[in-house]
């Protein structure tokens, strides 16, 4: 991937990185027989499709066909390069890497920027940290950090940092030359031909990624004379606030523990639950629980606890948080600090002698979504008469189904209506067809005749007859070897159209040529490309499933689609031959032809795709 890693290094990482250690760290797993399985964080999977395979070190997803290696989950979760994979999987494992030369990159554009913009917010990152341990600069922030109660343990956990409280700081740092990835990280800013420092005197709260990179600040002012109160980082290609939870690097583990996520709103809320021993809170950027909020935190846990500081918030929220309970269908709960405390927010509750007991009883007495929607219009309409309540009942229930309920899938469905029922005492025939007349209500998507295929899958059908020649080769690798004589009936990528395909195909032909067998483990640690990764695992997988993990079945499947590529090359050289070639000559032809796809068919029970 255009990088001048040595192969024992990248060896080494791969050794000392456990798929199933790696993917679980970002995915809940559960074991199944042999493997691990859960919540493919790929595409939008509601049960668990993606299999992780310890003895062979790879993770597939049976739905979207996605697999590889560890590199390659790590490239595709965080939308990294491989150099940026093996830097992380070698930081996590402890192993030092020799420098990194670029070399002829084949990576895209915004692949390129966020390197950079990474690059630049760790440049940033280390500066502002250094700061804060400055005896001169750092002191304003480290009296700001103690008047907030926060413990030097969290204050490394969190990694926060300082600003300088002059416009150049960090550019002095820089030097001469201010970087465009500065710019474009929001770091530096430019007015009027004048560049200057975006933090100016600020606490700083590096914002992380779930593997730990720094992907944004936030900063809080030190001088309350100084606006506004809280400043963020723009978002960029590696940063976007719909899909960020502040805390989530310091929470994942326990949010797996736990099987439940507290969302809070603010830095120091997050901070000051973490200090108090609740480590499975995390919070949001400015922003309402979204749908990205929630896939994120569904591969880690079933139940989301919406922390608010009043009824009002609550209110809000739970309007907001419809639309995620139902296109996730996760479990989604509200607790509000105005049921057992006069504190203005979780920070200022928690420095109280009684804090912890009482926030923990506070979430414990959370309320699911519905229940805190359909309480708020009881409490609003109980004096209205039951005519009028029971409208407004019915009227939520509607508006519940044009949310999104009518296009819940059956089973989830049935069990929001009885749940309905159970809150509401409105007979379930009355709540069903509410929900029927909204779905007939919700117009069905038209496609856009514009828009691009979707990926078509390989798993689900057969392979065609030159696919299953190279997935052979991946599962039994030595089959080659027994078979010498026809060596050039291996296809190569001219037989396919699928460009991943099409680089595997040469790959394995390349291996084989050079006396290599063509292992799936093999090709993983050769290739960079994670779409050639997964053509691998798919074609691997797909070829185990056929033959039911069974060498001998392998081999005659293999057997029948080299005589399969053997008679298609023949049956065209007898086309090619009848203009001038004897009648003697094409009848032997034809022959040997009928007695090769005769032994083929007797010694195979597969249906194989024709050759493409």
């Amino acid at each position: 991937m255009g990088i001048d890693a040595r192969d024992d290094e990248k060896q080494r990482v791969k050794d000392a990185s456990d798929i199933v250690e790696v993917v679980g760290a970002h995915v809940s797993l559960r074991p199944r027989g042999r493997e691990f399985v859960g919540l493919c964080p790929f595409h939008d999977d509601h049960k668990p499709s993606m299999a992780v395979v310890p003895h062979k070190q790879i993770f597939y997803c049976h739905a979207c066909n996605t697999g590889g290696d560890v590199f390659s989950f790590v490239q595709k979760y965080h939308s990294m390069d491989f150099r940026g994979a093996l830097e992380y999987l070698a930081q996590r494992a402890g192993i030092e890497l020799s420098p990194f030369k670029a070399a002829g990159s084949t990576q895209d554009s915004s692949g390129s920027t966020s390197s950079r913009i990474a690059d630049a917010n760790r440049f940033a990152h280390d500066f502002f940290r250094a700061v804060l341990a400055h005896p001169e600069h750092g002191e304003p922030a480290r009296k700001l950090i103690e008047q907030r109660g926060i413990s030097p343990d969290a204050v490394e956990l969190f990694e926060l940092g300082a600003a300088p409280a002059r416009f150049d700081g960090l550019i002095r740092k820089l030097g001469q030359t201010v970087p465009a990835e500065f710019f474009d990280a929001g770091l530096v800013k430019e007015r009027e031909g004048r560049r200057y420092d975006a933090f100016r005197n600020r606490l700083i709260f590096p914002i992380h990624d779930q593997v730990g990179r720094v992907i944004a600040f936030g900063a809080r002012r030190i001088d309350d004379e100084d606006q506004p109160k809280y400043l963020n980082s723009p978002e960029s290609a590696i940063f976007h606030k719909s899909n960020t939870l502040y805390g989530l690097h310091q929470a994942a583990r326990a949010i797996q523990r736990e099987r439940v996520a507290v969302v809070v709103e603010g830095y120091t809320d997050v901070i000051a639950c973490h200090q108090a021993g609740l480590s499975h809170v995390v919070g949001t950027l400015g922003t309402a629980l979204t749908v990205g909020h929630a896939r994120l935190l569904r591969r880690l846990c079933d139940r989301v606890v919406l922390l608010f500081d009043g009824d009002d918030a609550g209110h809000r929220a739970a309007d907001r948080a419809v639309d995620v309970f139902l296109t996730e269908l996760l479990d989604v709960s509200i607790a509000t600090l105005s049921s057992g405390t006069d504190a203005k927010d979780p920070d200022e509750l928690l420095r109280r002698e009684d804090g912890p007991a009482t926030l923990r009883s506070i979430i414990d007495r959370s309320v699911d979504l519905l229940e805190y929607r359909f309480d708020r219009i009881r409490r609003e309409w109980v004096n209205k008469g039951p005519a009028a309540l029971n409208r407004a009942l019915t009227e939520e229930i509607r508006l519940l189904s044009d949310l999104g309920l009518a296009k819940v899938e059956p089973r989830a469905r049935a069990l929001i209506i009885r749940r309905l029922h159970e809150l509401t005492g409105l007979d379930d025939r009355l709540i069903a067809d509410a929900v029927a007349g909204a779905s007939r209500r919700v117009r069905p998507a038209r496609s856009d005749p514009s828009a691009p295929a979707g990926t078509p899958t390989r798993h689900g059908r057969a392979l065609s007859t030159p696919e299953s020649v190279l997935g052979c080769l991946l599962v039994e690798p030595k089959l080659w070897r027994t078979h010498a004589e026809d060596l050039g009936l291996i296809p190569t990528g001219e037989s396919f159209t699928d460009p991943a395909i099409k680089a595997l195909a040469d790959r394995i032909v390349g291996l084989v040529r050079s006396g290599t067998d063509p292992s799936l483990s093999v090709i993983l640690d050769l290739e960079q490309r994670p779409d050639v990764q997964a053509a691998a695992v798919t074609l691997a997988t797909a070829t185990e499933t056929q033959t039911e993990h069974n060498a001998s079945r392998v081999s005659t499947l293999f057997e029948d689609c080299l005589a399969r590529l053997w008679a298609s090359q023949r049956s065209q050289e007898v086309c090619d031959s009848r203009a001038d070639g004897s009648l003697a000559e094409r009848l032997e032809r034809e022959r040997q032809i009928r007695q090769r796809l005769g032994h083929a068919a007797r010694s195979s029970p597969w249906r194989v795709r024709k050759p493409d």
